[in-house]
């Protein structure tokens, strides 16, 4: 058995940073385009204000991953994480289905990207 044949297997790190930037992407698009219909966020939020968030959000992951910059991609995960913070303005019950889809797909790539991280950290 060769040791490549021995490690575990896993989501190679760039899939779980394409699935990431994809369901922030899709997630921030659907916060953009029915801001207004999210419950209680704050007036001060723009649509231009989510999608500049994405573009930065997504930014750092990618300089993170071309710098092997491990603190940047668990940043890039914990902003993944950051649409739950939707259920602290209101329950899961006051979003529609749609938002609720988008913010649980969020958080499952930001979860599985940081069990990758994880997992080359103590490989």
């Amino acid at each position: 058995m060769t040791a490549r044949a021995a490690q575990p297997m896993g989501i190679p790190l760039p899939l779980a940073l394409i699935a990431v930037a994809a369901a922030t992407l899709f997630h921030h698009i659907h916060n953009a385009e029915f801001l207004h219909d999210y419950p209680n966020l704050p007036a001060w939020l723009s649509r231009a204000g989510v999608y500049a968030a994405w573009l930065i959000a997504t930014a750092i992951g990618v300089i993170g991953y071309r710098l092997r910059h491990r603190g940047l991609l668990v940043l890039y995960a914990c902003y993944a994480l950051d649409g739950l913070v939707h259920y602290a303005l209101a329950p899961m019950s006051a979003h529609t289905p749609m938002m609720n889809i988008t913010i649980w797909l969020e958080a499952a790539a930001g979860t599985a990207l940081f069990i990758v991280l994880f997992r080359r950290r103590t490989e």
